[in-house]
């Protein structure tokens, strides 16, 4: 009988049985004993009252909450030294009262004491499990939880390692790293490798298997790359460099070549082996320093020793000896050499200590024999004075040519009337050429100018009209 008061006072929360309760020691002051018997039996009376309701009305009882089932497929997605990433999916099961979330749990290795790692409950299926102190080892289990409680947990099959997983270390040596790299003396290198690996890899450098001299050349490693810098390249630089990255027991290498090369010196030796006719052969040897790279051809050049102006006569030359032809005869002549490699051509030449002379050969010339044409000629005017017009105080010049031979004599006339030395003329008469200057004509220095041209075969004149002009004046300047 005590079990059926408490559903009976949870099914009778309505109003007017609190009123009933509640109006009870209002009817009764006086007797305080009857009062406190008398709600007994109405209670009594009430219960199976109700409890014959229900019995009537026939409702279906709700459903009783239920946890889901576990959740499944949990793994680890990724770790480090200080967390481990699971991710799981959600249950099969979940039933009518739903999915509220979901607790992870952990404990150390050899142990059962389980902790839950969040304060609230986890909505997605992935979590990271933070905080962690490297190489313990966790196991790990994850619970759903709903209305009905706590699910079976999922659990993983192992004890995890709390260790970042390691990743085999690749170096991604760039295709223009793969052939020789070749630079210049001075110039500033900067050459950047990319690596993978996890954890983050050890990278070391060595030149020529031996240590890096960290004076001439610095390193800089990042996660993802590691850069070798020297800012101003000598040849000493020159070899090979190899990167190494470890990961614990693993490790993967890659070399490149540096070459530094700047331009080469002159030939050892340059001399002349043989003069004939208008040729001289020539004979050198390379240049002991080849600038750290190969030679790619000679330049050659010669100079008269008159003059002493070099000019090349072979350019780009690869071989080591070589015929120079085409010289002048009678001249004696010096020859220089020049290397050349991927640079430039050598600052410097070496020449040859010998002077190749072109001697000059018995020839008996006979001049040919030519009849004398006689070139006399009258004077003939091949181009004629033109008419001319001027203004008042702007000089003028009067033009034409004229030709014979022996060379005519040139007169300059004014209306007939032989103008001679008078100083506001200028004559000339070059190659032909005759020139009448009239320096700032006046008014009266208009009219007919000749110009007569006489030797002892005959004369020729030509003549030309000549204006002057009054000079035009604005209408604002006569008022």
């Amino acid at each position: 009988m005590p079990s059926k008061p408490a559903p009976i006072k949870k099914a009778a929360k309505k109003e007017p049985a609190k009123k009933e309760e509640a109006k009870a020691p209002e009817a009764a002051p006086a007797e305080a004993a009857p009062a406190e018997t008398a709600p007994a039996p109405a209670e009594v009376e009430a219960a199976p009252a109700e409890a014959a309701a229900p019995a009537e009305e026939e409702p279906t009882p709700p459903p009783a909450d239920e946890p889901t089932s576990a959740p499944v497929d949990l793994f680890v997605e990724d770790k480090n030294d200080t967390s481990v990433t699971i991710i799981w999916s959600q249950p099969e099961v979940v039933g009518n009262s739903g999915l509220d979330g979901y607790t992870i749990e952990i404990c150390k290795d050899g142990t059962e004491d389980w902790k839950a790692v969040n304060e609230e409950l986890q909505k997605s299926c992935r979590f990271v499990i933070k905080n962690q102190t490297t190489g313990d080892r966790l196991k790990i289990r994850v619970v759903a939880v709903n209305a009905g409680g706590r699910s079976p947990p999922v659990a993983l099959p192992e004890a995890v390692l709390v260790k970042e997983v390691a990743n085999r270390p690749k170096v991604r040596l760039p295709r223009f790293l793969r052939q020789r790299y070749v630079a210049n003396v001075g110039e500033k290198i900067n050459l950047s490798i990319p690596f993978t690996g996890k954890p983050k890899p050890v990278v070391t450098w060595t030149k020529d298997g031996q240590p890096l001299d960290t004076k001439r050349v610095n390193i800089r490693s990042t996660d993802r790359d590691s850069i070798l810098f020297i800012r101003t390249a000598e040849r000493d630089d020159s070899g090979v460099y190899e990167m190494c990255v470890k990961v614990e027991d693993f490790e993967d290498k890659a070399s490149l070549i540096l070459q530094i090369v700047e331009l080469p010196g002159p030939p050892a030796s340059v001399k002349i082996v043989d003069t004939w006719g208008f040729n001289v052969a020539l004979e050198w040897t390379p240049p002991k320093d080849n600038g750290n790279t190969e030679i790619t051809g000679y330049t050659v050049q010669k100079a008269d020793k008159k003059t002493g102006d070099w000019f090349t006569v072979l350019d780009h030359y690869h071989r080591l000896n070589a015929t120079i032809s085409d010289l002048i005869m009678g001249n004696i002549y010096k020859f220089r050499v020049f290397a050349e490699n991927k640079v430039g051509m050598s600052e410097n030449a070496t020449v040859a200590k010998e002077e190749a002379k072109i001697l000059k050969t018995a020839i008996d010339y006979k001049p040919p024999e030519y009849k004398e044409r006689d070139f006399t000629e009258a004077p003939k005017f091949t181009t004629s004075l033109n008419d001319r017009a001027t203004t008042v105080g702007y000089s003028t010049k009067l033009l034409c040519s004229v030709r014979g031979f022996p060379k005519p004599k040139v007169i300059w006339m004014k209306n007939q009337m032989i103008i001679g030395d008078d100083p506001k003329y200028r004559q000339v008469c070059v190659q032909g050429i005759c020139t009448l200057e009239i320096r700032k004509p006046g008014n009266f220095d208009g009219g007919v100018y000749s110009c007569k041209a006489k030797n002892t075969l005959g004369e020729a004149t030509v003549s030309c009209k000549l204006e002057v002009k009054q000079p035009v004046v604005p209408d604002s300047e006569k008022k």
